[in-house]
């Protein structure tokens, strides 16, 4: 089974792509727990709710899933929550790098920022900082020395040159 992460700064499209390339592919995605988790905070997200959400992340990335699946879409992953931390909290838990280390992700997409940001009650980071957070995700993904493509395009558009890369890819 191949796994492939669907990474990008906020509102990149990163949770309709993975639900677009599943069904494509007759498949499973496993949704972003972040976004799900804050959303259903009465206060504001600590540090210790990240991490809760980190290790929430881990245990979905090594799950087991069933056999038959040639391909698993992941909507997020921990080199997106490993920067939220230094974002916000200028501190990484200690186990974090090396959960990233065996993730064991076949390859990553990284979305581009092409599409407009649209503000709700979870986002945070519009404008230029969506530009730096995707060079952040797009160095951290290189010196890890990880396989990655980026998907631009809007629309179907962003998902048929996702499948094309996919297709490439495998």
């Amino acid at each position: 089974m191949k796994k492939i992460a669907i990474i990008g700064p906020e509102c990149t499209g990163k949770t309709t792509l993975s639900e677009q390339l599943a069904l494509h592919y007759n498949t499973l995605w496993v949704p972003e727990f972040a976004r799900e988790y804050v959303e259903n905070l009465k206060r504001n997200y600590v540090f210790e709710d990240v991490e809760k959400i980190a290790r929430k992340q881990f245990e979905q990335i090594n799950a087991k899933y069933e056999d038959n699946q040639n391909l698993i879409f992941f909507d997020t992953d921990l080199i997106i929550t490993k920067v939220w931390f230094d974002v916000v909290f200028k501190k990484i838990p200690g186990w974090l790098n090396s959960a990233i280390s065996i993730s064991n992700f076949h390859m990553y997409l990284l979305c581009n920022i092409d599409i407009a940001w649209k503000p709700d009650n979870v986002r945070e980071n519009g404008g230029e900082m969506r530009k730096v957070l995707f060079n952040i995700y797009k160095k951290e993904l290189e010196d890890r020395g990880l396989k990655y493509k980026i998907v631009s395009g809007t629309g179907n558009e962003r998902t048929k040159n996702a499948i094309e890369i996919i297709n490439n890819f495998a």
